[in-house]
């Protein structure tokens, strides 16, 4: 692929706008044997006034609680330059738009929990474009999986910045997926806004008491429940706080 990897090496870095989360180059660094061991549809709900009517529409569709299924992701790329081995790791938004039916490869995941996952994406599932380590963090555009998990090249080209000298042709160990370009939200989505209804909900039992962008803030990639998710877009109607 024509472009460096846009993801963290090892992993996210910890948002510089995040105050809870330690500035770090990785992500979350568990042992590979422990973390070996462990191992779409159009989004919906365009809340005009956060949780309260989000609420309100729950229960009047009944609020029945479902089982915790991930169905929509979160991926973390870096707009800004940032050289790693030499080779800038930059992706934005602008650099996916810019590719080939506007579509890429996401390679360079060297954390076990991310690969798997990536691993666990399947075809057509819509995910969040998300701009991390950078002077504002948070999401600017929606993306698909076009391709699921097949293994990830750069491990094994030693002029890549993520080079895995012990990993095998004939049992690789890390995988990517393809991603294209979906749109835009209608507007940029800041973690501060975020971080603000997390906290709330938190307290009130609204769907992002759990999200893993608080909870797990170096892991570059991300599972999405489906009330995460449809909750977080409908913040693109509303007018910036």
């Amino acid at each position: 692929m024509p472009w460096p990897s846009r993801k963290r090496d090892k992993g996210a870095v910890a948002d510089k706008k995040e105050p809870d989360a330690k500035i770090a180059k990785t992500e979350e660094e568990t042992s590979d044997k422990e973390e070996e061991e462990k191992s779409a549809k159009p989004p919906a709900g365009s809340s005009k006034s956060g949780w309260k009517n989000w609420k309100k529409k729950e229960s009047e569709s009944g609020g029945e609680e479902s089982k915790i299924t991930y169905c929509h992701w979160l991926l973390k790329s870096e707009p800004e330059s940032r050289l790693e081995k030499g080779v800038d790791v930059k992706f934005s938004v602008d650099d996916l738009k810019a590719q080939p039916n506007q579509t890429t490869c996401w390679d360079g995941v060297r954390n076990y929990q991310a690969r798997n996952f990536l691993r666990s994406m399947k075809l057509g599932q819509q995910a969040f474009f998300y701009h991390s380590n950078c002077k504002e963090p948070g999401i600017v555009a929606i993306v698909k999986i076009v391709k699921e998990a097949y293994p990830d090249h750069t491990q094994f080209d030693q002029k890549d910045p993520h080079y895995d000298s012990t990993s095998r042709k004939e049992n690789p160990k890390w995988s990517m997926v393809d991603v294209q370009f979906v749109r835009m939200t209608k507007r940029f989505i800041p973690l501060s806004e975020i971080k603000a209804h997390h906290l709330a909900h938190k307290t009130d039992g609204g769907p992002l008491k759990n999200m893993m962008l608080f909870t797990r803030q170096r892991l570059s990639i991300q599972p999405l429940t489906q009330e995460e998710f449809d909750f977080v877009l409908s913040l693109e109607e509303e007018k910036p706080h």
